[in-house]
């Protein structure tokens, strides 16, 4: 298959309307920025709550982008990202249980990833993985890794005991990291997510997902341990001035 028979999706990435993070870019900047790159789909995952406002999606579609409604929940101290859902699907998510319900009573309309699942910061599932592997639809490979530390590996591994697809993504928390790890899948006749989801289920997939340079792990510490603690105590204290 040539380029042209392929587009680019990114399944995990946050803006500033995340409830729980403290992010410098909006919905519109991103869709701007993935139209440049050649980016078809995207899913916007917020932190416990579904990222729905109309005129984003609108704004998508007449860019010839697909938005998925989405988001990044957390149960029992593990992310889950559940894709094509709405609100009331996530209002009575709690445990696993919750989710294995929800998977049964939506069926192959759902799709759930298993984000950073071997990483040290943030809600990964870690060995709890292998025990709900039944809850996931597929497992992330994580953009954060280069060739002498890298937890994707034992995400691979797992993928391939229980054949589960790897969905590369950017889980962009900054605007200049979206764009260069991607999930590709062949063109459909139709952009619907009903068939990207069944593409994503069905393959074949093509992954991109370069080492991070070293700029790149530099950029993302100072990020993570600097910057986003930062913003967050400013705007911990914008609501405590607001009361």
């Amino acid at each position: 298959m040539g380029d042209d028979d392929w587009i680019k999706l990114d399944l995990h990435i946050h803006t500033l309307d995340d409830p729980k993070d403290a992010l410098d870019y909006s919905a519109h900047q991103l869709l701007e920025r993935a139209r440049s790159l050649g980016f078809r789909v995207l899913a916007i995952t917020l932190h416990d709550a579904l990222f729905d406002r109309a005129e984003v999606f609108a704004d998508a579609a007449r860019m010839g982008i697909l938005l998925i409604p989405a988001a990044e929940m957390r149960l029992e101290g593990a992310d889950v990202i559940l894709l094509n859902v709405a609100a009331e699907d996530i209002a009575a998510l709690r445990n696993f249980d919750d989710l294995e319900r929800l998977r049964a009573r939506r069926g192959q309309s759902l799709f759930t990833i298993a984000p950073h699942p071997f990483y040290l910061l943030g809600g990964s599932m870690g060995g709890k993985l292998v025990e709900k592997i039944h809850c996931f639809d597929a497992i992330e490979l994580c953009h954060f890794w280069s060739r002498l530390i890298n937890p994707n590996r034992r995400a691979a591994a797992i993928a391939a005991e229980f054949k589960k697809p790897l969905i590369a993504t950017s889980d962009a928390h900054q605007l200049h990291a979206f764009g260069s790890h991607y999930t590709s899948i062949p063109r459909p006749a139709e952009l619907t997510i009903a068939n990207v989801v069944a593409a994503l289920r069905e393959g074949p997939l093509r992954l991109t997902s370069p080492p991070c340079s070293f700029i790149d792990l530099v950029s993302t510490i100072y990020f993570v341990f600097v910057i986003h603690p930062w913003r967050m105590r400013k705007r911990g204290w914008r609501m405590e001035d607001r009361r």
